[in-house]
């Protein structure tokens, strides 16, 4: 062996001397962590982690109760091994809230208790970061901004950086907020900026992939995105998102197998799913897929003129085997075939303009053979031009053209891939042949908000994704959450995320006594929720005479429909008390929730399902969470509803293998809302009496947290 080369890593496993580690790392924890009380489902946890991540391959469930101290119980274990075995820890989370609190206040208090030392870097995707480019273009005053040269449109603003007319100060904002970058004051993370900026503004200051000029931007040296990219080089901890972690495995299968293209390679990665009863959700996401039409159609159109461009900056008569007429041909026929599919789906389908949401879906994932012939073609004219566009790409930069109409020119050609890439995934989603045996794509159309046909694809399980990128390429992975398991059973779980057999599983004890510090309501209602006017009356009766609005309360709706009917039939004085979501910032208002509760006046919030996950009420900010109903997933939604439509094809019962589950999880999750320390005491109202009287409601009691039930017959 050379001199030069690194010495080979050590076998991986838990020896006596990592386990040493862990334990002394443990220890330091308890002495030095302010507050720190110890629980025996944290001691359990760390075990299993350790276990999970010092073993090649190895995989970890846990099912981690509020209160167990997740973040603490996966970092001690998690860090020592990957400093043990050359490893990166990649903590991934489902909301940036968490992100941030990782980041901010949970691993900087780990590492002071326990003494370590470890570079932390958070990792975001690309457009939650400043281009300095776009700043710089945005920046100039309307008399100069730079001009385009192609076939830009006939608007005056969109000849210019500027989309539209800025408004009063925008350009000075913009500018200032660049200087910040450029004097090292604002690291140009978008969720983090140093004054307000407006949606509408934010999203100019920011670019995609395709938009990137990367090593040719004259701005690379401040480039916020690649100073955070720079920065995981030598992370020892990684804090992401499950989008930016899936995205990354996907490039990386995509690409070569290997993944690691935004993020340390997988093999080199010991995995972290905090808030694990997302991922599902997530990976079905990444695997989706659509096309607006009338939109499709007119950029087609207008991506002459800069592929023509290219011709013309590099004087060639032929550019990866192509010439010019040849490429004006295939954006013809690409033209020529969208807009006969638009036209074919017209005259087959036409949104009903009295449905709420109109949607047309495809039954067991099956399109007419006409459209699924469309789509081979557009398949494949959109790969012929993926395909040739690096080489246009690489003619233009060689070219001697004039270097701001090389970046111009580049630019286009780069969002000019982006879209044809999201074309070509909807394309090869509806052009595919299904046997029937493995679970359909789900295929849909529905108008966009211009009322345009938008053509969707997306897988339906999330286990055919996680399969390919994740169980096989990642060195370790844990998955945890406080809702993963159905009554300690996680057969639905592993089914929906493919986790392979060897994987531990591990439900773990409150470590709070439910029992005694809060009782479960079902009270005798004269209505279900499937007659809403009805139960609406019933949950305003209930509201009304029953809770103690000089307290704080929390009352959770699965729709804003039937939230806001609640709000106007109550009576003016406990309308007044109320705090709805939508009529302010969150922040603002759990703020002025707090302020109320504290001045003893009490205070009601109204929430949907974003405040039934993740929201921290301690104490008597919430003495009471009222349920209104049991969260079941809308039934038209056409992933779910393709994969239920399969199952009951394959004789199996859809209701009980997916809805049921996944509104019982639901349902842990607000019932968390309660119970966030040894102090806190209250009781769950849940007015839905499908838990009595349907069948399935015995399997969903059963699964809830043990606090005391009141059940009224």
């Amino acid at each position: 062996m050379s001199e030069s080369a690194p010495a080979p890593a050590a076998p991986r496993g838990l020896d006596a001397a990592l386990k040493d580690a862990i334990r002394a790392s443990y220890d330091r924890l308890k002495q030095a962590l302010p507050g720190f009380k110890s629980r025996a489902a944290q001691g359990q946890m760390i075990a299993a982690v350790a276990r999970a991540l010092a073993q090649d391959k190895a995989i970890a469930v846990v099912e981690a109760p509020t209160g167990t101290g997740k973040s603490m119980a996966y970092l001690v274990p998690g860090l020592a091994i990957a400093q043990a075995h050359r490893k990166r820890l990649i903590v991934s989370t489902a909301t940036i809230a968490l992100q941030e609190q990782l980041v901010s206040r949970d691993i900087p208090a780990f590492l002071t208790a326990v003494g370590g030392t470890a570079k932390v870097v958070l990792a975001k995707g690309r457009q939650r970061y400043a281009c300095t480019r776009n700043m710089n273009e945005l920046a100039h005053t309307d008399a100069d901004l730079p001009q385009g040269g192609f076939d830009f449109g006939p608007d005056g603003w969109q000849n210019a950086t500027w989309p539209r007319r800025p408004r009063d100060g925008e350009a000075k904002q913009v500018s200032d907020l660049l200087q910040q970058i450029l004097d090292r004051r604002w690291d140009g993370d978008l969720d983090r900026p140093p004054l307000p900026i407006a949606d509408d503004t934010r999203s100019l200051l920011t670019t995609s992939a395709g938009g990137c000029a990367n090593r040719r931007c004259a701005f690379i040296q401040h480039c916020p995105f690649v100073q955070a990219r720079n920065a995981l080089r030598d992370a020892d901890i990684v804090v992401a998102n499950h989008d930016l972690v899936l995205a990354d495995l996907m490039l990386g299968a995509d690409e070569d197998g290997s993944g690691g293209v935004l993020l340390p390679a997988p093999q080199d990665s010991l995995y972290v799913f905090d808030e694990a009863h997302h991922l599902a959700a997530k990976a079905i996401d990444r695997g989706s897929a659509e096309v607006h039409l009338p939109d499709a159609i007119r950029r087609t159109a207008r991506l002459a003129g800069p592929l023509r461009a290219v011709f013309a900056s590099s004087a060639k008569e032929r550019i990866g085997r192509l010439t010019a007429d040849e490429i004006d041909a295939t954006l013809q026929e690409l033209e020529v075939l969208l807009d006969g599919l638009q036209r074919d789906i017209v005259q087959r389908w036409q949104p009903d303009p009295a449905e709420r949401e109109p949607r047309w879906r495809a039954s067991l994932g099956q399109i007419p053979e006409e459209w699924r012939l469309w789509a081979g073609a557009l398949n494949e004219l959109s790969s012929k031009l993926l395909r040739w566009l690096p080489s246009a790409l690489k003619v233009l930069l060689e070219s001697t053209a004039p270097v701001d109409r090389r970046e111009a020119i580049a630019r286009e050609l780069g969002m000019a891939r982006e879209r044809l890439e999201r074309q070509h995934a909807l394309w090869f989603l509806w052009s595919l042949e299904e046997s029937g045996e493995h679970a359909p794509t789900a295929r849909w159309i529905a108008p966009g908000h211009d009322g345009g046909l938008v053509c969707h694809a997306s897988a339906v399980s999330a286990a055919p994704v996680l399969r390919r990128v994740l169980w096989p390429q990642a060195a370790g992975v844990v998955l945890t959450s406080a809702t993963l398991s159905l009554g300690g059973d996680f057969r639905a779980l592993h089914a929906q995320l493919g986790v392979p057999e060897h994987a531990e599983s591990l439900s773990l004890a409150s470590p709070f006594q439910l029992a005694d510090q809060a009782k479960l309501q079902v009270p005798r209602l004269a209505a279900l929720p499937d007659d809403r006017e009805a139960h609406v009356r019933e949950i305003v009766r209930w509201l009304e005479a029953e809770l103690d609005w000089q307290q704080g309360n929390l009352v959770l709706f699965t729709s804003r429909q039937k939230l806001d009917a609640t709000l106007a039939a109550l009576s003016p004085a406990r309308r007044l008390r109320v705090k709805a979501q939508g009529s302010l910032s969150k922040a603002a208002l759990l703020e002025s929730h707090a302020a109320a509760v504290g001045s003893g006046l009490g205070s009601t919030l109204f929430g949907l399902a974003s405040f039934g996950e993740g929201l921290d009420l301690p104490g008597k900010l919430c003495e009471t969470v009222v349920i209104t109903q049991l969260p079941f997933a809308v039934p038209t939604d056409p992933v779910e509803a393709t994969w239920a439509e399969w199952l009951e094809s394959r004789g199996r019962n859809a209701f009980v293998e997916v809805s049921i589950p996944h509104a019982t999880r639901t349902l842990i999750q607000y019932c968390g809302r309660l119970i966030r320390s040894e102090n806190d005491v209250g009781r769950i109202v849940i007015l839905d009496r499908r838990l009595i009287e349907k069948r399935y409601g015995t399997s969903i009691l059963r699964a809830l947290p043990p606090f005391r039930q009141l059940i009224e017959r």
